[in-house]
């Protein structure tokens, strides 16, 4: 079985996380898919950040809703970079993609990108809102989907089966054995975050999950981690 190693948001643990800078070492550094987040604009771009303020991971302050996309570049988001709109990253890197969405409406219009682009293939969409896993699969046939949790119990696959999910991507802190048993009955994919320690990764194998988001690239690389 195919270990698939995800970088988050790139690789955030030593990148400013969702930038291209980020999303470019993460390629790299061999990782299997890449993670981002993504939220619209004031007139409707899909930008890159995972809060729905920028005030955590740029020099603004604010919510990404009440910012136009020309408002949004011009701060800085790390190390000089820029926060990144959608289409941007699928022409920076070749990697498939990981899209999480945080509501209908970003769901919508990741679906015209998607038809536009050819996306079935390469970008599984994302989300801890089964609403917007129904939406996203209404408008784009074909696209495979993950519900995300973070608290939850073995109900996360029956959850994730009545919103269209094939995929669960489940906080490694609380997983366990019977979690990953009823996942496995339903049919789903497994996928443990955030994998940031040597333990992690070991109970990741342990538990066989088909793979692990990380922060780091060492999970690709070399399997060394940093606590």
């Amino acid at each position: 079985m195919n270990f698939l190693t995800i970088g988050h948001r790139g690789v955030m643990g030593v990148e400013p996380e969702n930038t291209l800078r980020s999303f470019v070492a993460a390629e790299r550094a061999g990782l299997d898919v890449i993670e981002l987040d993504l939220h619209l604009s004031k007139d409707g771009a899909l930008v890159i950040m995972h809060d729905a303020e920028v005030d955590r991971t740029t020099d603004g302050t604010g919510a990404i809703a009440e910012k136009t996309v020309a408002e949004l570049r011009a701060l800085d988001a790390g190390s000089g970079e820029r926060v990144p709109v959608f289409e941007e990253v699928l022409d920076a890197v070749k990697t498939p993609l990981q899209a999480e969405i945080k509501d209908v409406a970003a769901a919508r219009a990741l679906a015209e990108v998607m038809h536009r682009r050819d996306l079935v293939g390469r970008v599984e969409v994302s989300s801890f809102h089964a609403e917007a896993i129904a939406e996203i699969a209404r408008l784009v046939p074909g696209v495979r989907t993950a519900l995300v949790a973070s608290r939850y119990g073995t109900d996360v696959a029956e959850n994730a089966v009545a919103a269209g999910a094939r995929t669960v991507c489940l906080n490694i802190r609380r997983l366990t054995l019977e979690v990953v048993e009823h996942a496995r009955k339903a049919d789903l994919r497994v996928i443990g975050w955030v994998v940031n320690t040597l333990d992690h990764l070991r109970l990741a194998r342990a538990l066989e999950l088909d793979g692990a988001t990380t922060d780091y690239p060492e999970i690709k690389r070399t399997g060394r981690f940093t606590a």
